[in-house]
């Protein structure tokens, strides 16, 4: 998949996965396991997912999205979670949840028009990272003045590389890939928190949830600040699970799993330090 849901996967490759999605035969005749032609299985929870997207999902289960499919299944009855693993990058929906392989994606951004979405479960932001003690404290913008002359890491193509553009700063970014095949290679997040600890660059700026994972694996003297003052592009996401357009009943007990467990939820999250944010753009710590 790609090291950013995470989101440059899960925002970026929402819209490379758009000029592809075409949906299969099956998923057009509709002819299913559910009531009223939906394809849900009853007994086991389906999942489309990643095989190597930490924190997210990952093969042998250890990631956020594996233990709330764990909560999924729980919740609703379910026997037992399969899995239907794929890269998430182009192909990714049409060869899984489209094809009916799968019933659900645990991880998917509010307003990807591929999938139906259900009511968020939790909102997270891009956020900016650096050792502390290191001259960059108070820094909370990607147009701070300090920034001019550090070495600043960031994945091509997203939100902030926009704004440090419009600064001026592109002439001291060190890239990284949007999309990368993780059965290939290793997380981009990871390795550029690396680079930061290591000193290869001054500043990075991820999504959230990769960052407040590999920073806490890394180095407890990276402060994470959540970019919730730029003033022109959009920093935070709504993230939902993602289901087929026909399965409106499954969506609906869904969304009432999302309800009535929210706090479990966000406690899963929080003990992957993820940045939750509530609409205020304060953090949630609990």
């Amino acid at each position: 998949m790609t090291k950013g849901k995470s989101i440059w996967m899960r925002l970026a490759a929402a819209l490379l996965m758009a000029a592809t999605a075409v949906p299969s035969p099956g998923f057009a005749q509709g002819a299913g396991l559910g009531a009223a032609g939906e394809l849900v299985d009853p007994d086991v929870l389906r999942v489309c997912a990643d095989p190597s997207d930490m924190p997210f999902s990952d093969e042998s289960g250890k990631g956020f999205e594996n233990r709330l499919a764990e909560l999924v299944a729980a919740k609703t009855g379910r026997k037992s979670v399969s899995y239907t693993w794929y890269p998430m990058a182009t192909g990714f929906v049409r060869n899984t949840l489209r094809s009916n392989r799968c019933d659900i994606i645990m991880g998917y951004a509010q307003g990807d028009e591929l999938v139906q979405n259900t009511n968020a479960y939790y909102r997270s932001t891009y956020v900016l990272i650096y050792k502390k003690g290191n001259g960059l404290d108070g820094i909370d913008t990607t147009v701070d003045p300090r920034l001019a002359t550090k070495k600043i890491g960031i994945v091509a193509g997203t939100p902030p590389a926009s704004n440090l553009a419009a600064a001026g700063y592109m002439r001291n970014v060190r890239p990284y890939p949007l999309m990368v095949d993780t059965r290939l290679a290793p997380s981009m997040a990871e390795l550029m928190l690396k680079e930061l600890q290591s000193g290869v660059i001054d500043v990075a700026i991820l999504w959230g949830p990769m960052a407040g994972y590999y920073a806490h694996e890394i180095s407890p003297d990276l402060a994470i600040i959540p970019l919730v003052r730029e003033k022109t592009g959009r920093m935070a996401f709504r993230i939902t699970m993602g289901v087929r357009p026909s399965d409106q009943e499954w969506k609906r007990t869904l969304n009432k799993v999302i309800r009535e467990n929210q706090e479990e939820i966000n406690k899963i999250l929080l003990d992957y330090h993820v940045p939750l944010m509530d609409e205020q753009d304060k953090l949630i710590t609990q």
